[in-house]
């Protein structure tokens, strides 16, 4: 099975650049499966339930978020109407929506996407480890799942890597998403899981991180807010990656990073 992971979309030049070449990609890769983090889609903040649509109708299969996924208040609601969109599942019991859910692909394989949020440099939120081992508890990899994928959303690398060793042999695949930087350590762990550090973003990376430069520079220099952070508009980077599981194990069998378009050398896999 093939599946792409892609990092989170920032601003409208991040979703005008997804909406644009996911489908094509989804063809030319011959993808199975196809996650997107959404968390910052609108406006830098939060998703509405338009874009839900839009990005699902692209060729998205499930849309993940993280810290920001409810800044959008008046849109709250699309979190329990929108079956294929997860927040992390080590939010409180009481947010709307869930934290992991099994899906199917075109041929009828399931694949259990699980989200999950740090720590480290993080507002405080409940263990992930603990909410990671609760939502893996009853399905197993190879038995009711095909493949198993983690978005872990969080600050630290140092967390990032514990919880990928943490689950190495228990799932196909662990991306870390949220610092919006691609890292180069895509590789596959020596239990048979597929690791990143961090997919990247989907933006401009003539920026800040994805917001539009003046801002953030003006607070780091004068320590002082200036105004709102706004995304940055111009053309986006599509950042993620594409495994090729075990049919027999459902482990990673290959992984490879993926950067299409903007300001970053792309990486297309084979």
């Amino acid at each position: 099975m093939r599946i792409a992971v892609f990092g989170d979309i920032v601003g409208r030049s991040g979703r005008t650049m997804l909406l644009e070449r996911l489908p094509g990609l989804r063809k030319r890769l011959n993808l199975d499966f196809v996650i997107v983090n959404v968390e910052n889609a609108a406006g830098g903040f939060g998703v509405t339930k338009r874009i839900c649509d839009d990005v699902l109708d692209a060729g998205a299969d499930v849309l993940t978020t993280g810290n920001h996924a409810f800044d959008q208040r008046d849109e709250i609601s699309v979190f329990d109407r929108e079956p294929r969109l997860l927040r992390p599942a080590n939010f409180p019991k009481s947010n709307p929506g869930r934290g992991s859910a099994m899906f199917q692909d075109q041929e009828g394989r399931n694949v259990l996407v699980v989200h999950a949020q740090g720590q480290r440099g993080m507002a405080p939120i409940d263990d992930p480890c603990a909410a990671l081992d609760r939502e893996l508890d009853g399905p197993k990899l190879g038995r009711d799942a095909d493949a198993i994928i983690v978005d872990f959303h969080a600050e630290a690398t140092s967390e990032k890597y514990s919880v990928g060793h943490y689950l190495d042999g228990r799932v196909s695949l662990v991306v870390g998403t949220h610092t919006h930087v691609p890292t180069a350590d895509d590789q596959i762990l020596p239990g048979g899981t597929g690791y990143i550090t961090d997919l990247g973003m989907c933006g401009d990376y003539d920026s800040v991180i994805g917001m539009e430069k003046s801002e953030p520079l003006h607070r780091f220099i004068s320590k002082m807010p200036g105004g709102r952070f706004s995304p940055a508009a111009g053309e986006a980077t599509l950042c993620g990656v594409v495994i090729e599981t075990n049919p027999a194990t459902g482990l990673a069998a290959s992984i490879s990073a993926l950067r299409v378009g903007g300001r970053l050398r792309r990486s297309m896999p084979e």
